[in-house]
């Protein structure tokens, strides 16, 4: 069974990346063909979620007890087959560290916004392999937001693309940094479900 690996990326792999990567495994969770896996680019590591990431990680469903932190490496990046950055400034740091990653590595709010235009045709390319391949239709995804770029409408705010960081900040900020991220993973989970069902006509 061939494997579609998502990473996703912040700073120390504490709070944000870690909060993605399980809301993203529970999302996800039908499609045993998909690894999760996250890093931080000064990640802490050996170090837990913070307990704030961590409750808000049990209150949307998911599990933050195995989490361990590590750090963002080349071949971490390389084994990805699409990356979520939690910034803007993650993006750079991974695109400095791993050039040829940058084709397939975008905010996670970035790539919320480049895809919710997306209509079945610009399925098509996984419509048309089979049903059981689900790691090729998924793969094809990266391609479709990929070339909305430059296409779909800015942000508001180039800040609209980033997830805030709420390390050693108040639970007020923990909240807002959740509900940035929440609904991305949402949008990517509604993506992954209709690329995995779509058939053509």
């Amino acid at each position: 069974m061939q494997t579609f690996s998502i990473l996703t990326v912040c700073s120390g792999n504490i709070c944000r990346s870690p909060l993605a990567e399980q809301l993203l495994r529970s999302g996800l969770a039908p499609w045993p063909q998909v690894s999760l896996a996250s890093a931080g680019t000064i990640g802490m590591t050996g170090h837990p979620m913070t307990d704030q990431a961590a409750a808000l990680s049990r209150q949307f469903g998911a599990d933050p007890v195995a989490h361990v932190a590590r750090e963002l490496s080349a071949q971490h990046l390389a084994d990805a087959n699409l990356v979520f950055a939690m910034s803007r400034e993650h993006r750079r740091a991974i695109a400095e560290l791993a050039p040829r990653a940058i084709r397939y590595t975008f905010t996670i709010r970035e790539f919320a916004r480049l895809i919710s235009g997306v209509t079945d045709l610009d399925l098509d390319e996984a419509a048309g392999l089979p049903v059981d391949d689900i790691s090729g239709r998924f793969a094809t995804l990266v391609e479709v937001a990929a070339s909305q770029r430059g296409i779909a409408a800015p942000p508001v705010s180039a800040d609209d693309d980033d997830v805030v960081d709420p390390y050693r900040r108040s639970d007020d900020t923990y909240a807002e940094s959740a509900r940035q991220l929440v609904p991305a993973v949402d949008a990517v989970v509604s993506l992954f479900q209709r690329a995995a069902t779509v058939v053509r006509h």
